[in-house]
């Protein structure tokens, strides 16, 4: 599992250059705009040859420094691998995750967030760390695809069988494929159809993507997986804000400014 990032984006797009991943990712995944090219945080990597008497066949890839400061801030003490005692590495990738999507985040440091990697800001607060974390847990098995949510769609494909892609058009919370308006999926959203990731309109990108194929069952189910994943991704943003609200708000929850990982 890894974390992509941009450093540079579009000074026009709104933030949303992060996502999740678990194999390798298109270099095109995100706009790029001559921008520049999107980096890689993997979670785990191999240990090095310093460490080759390791007992586990991957270690962690956080910096030593952001640990210490980590453990500082919680008030904990450290295991042998550096992490504060009571969390996994997987605990702090989904901390930074919600973070990351949180709407207050991305407008308060809408600036700096044109030009450089989002920074994560730390919380000395252990009830709020894991909130957040439980948050971007959901977040992370969503935007991989794993979330159990997946299973109940939220939309019904409406139409002939074999619909090819013609015209994508939204109406009335129904995504059309075709010009006449006679198949599509019934029940997004207008937030949902609207909603970027990496400077694409994902509901329209995936269709874009595949005009003038048959969209055969499997294509549907899929589609029917992403409007409910981004569904529940813009629940969650606005949940996130919730619990950092109730935690103290922008920046009072947060006891450091924000720092890399």
């Amino acid at each position: 599992m890894a974390l992509f990032a941009m450093r540079k984006i579009v000074p026009t797009f709104a933030y949303s250059f992060f996502g999740v991943i678990n194999s390798v990712v298109d270099h095109g995944h995100f706009y790029m705009g001559n921008q520049g090219s999107s980096s890689c945080f993997p979670l785990y990597l191999k240990p090095t040859q310093r460490r080759l008497g390791a007992t586990s066949n991957r270690e962690h890839n956080f910096q030593s420094r952001f640990c210490d400061q980590l453990s500082k801030t919680l008030g904990a003490a450290t295991t042998v691998d550096g992490l504060p005692v009571g969390l996994t590495p997987e605990d702090i990738f989904h901390y930074a995750y919600a973070v990351f999507h949180s709407p207050s985040y991305r407008g308060r440091y809408a600036e700096f967030l044109k030009i450089d990697f989002p920074r994560l800001p730390l919380t000395g607060n252990l009830e709020l760390f894991r909130a957040l974390a439980r948050l971007g847990g959901e977040l992370t098995a969503l935007h991989l695809l794993k979330s159990p949510k997946l299973a109940q769609p939220v939309t019904e494909f409406v139409g002939g069988r074999g619909p090819e892609v013609e015209k994508i058009s939204w109406l009335r919370d129904t995504v059309w494929v075709d010009k006449a308006q006679t198949s599509g999926f019934r029940g997004v959203r207008e937030d949902v159809w609207n909603f970027q990731i990496g400077g694409y309109q994902v509901c329209n990108k995936w269709l874009k993507d595949r005009k003038g194929r048959t969209l055969s069952k499997d294509d549907i189910a899929h589609y029917e997986k992403i409007v409910v994943a981004l569904s529940e991704t813009i629940r969650l943003m606005q949940e996130i804000d919730v619990v950092i609200d109730k935690h103290g708000g922008w920046p009072g929850a947060f006891t450091t400014k924000p720092i890399a990982s």
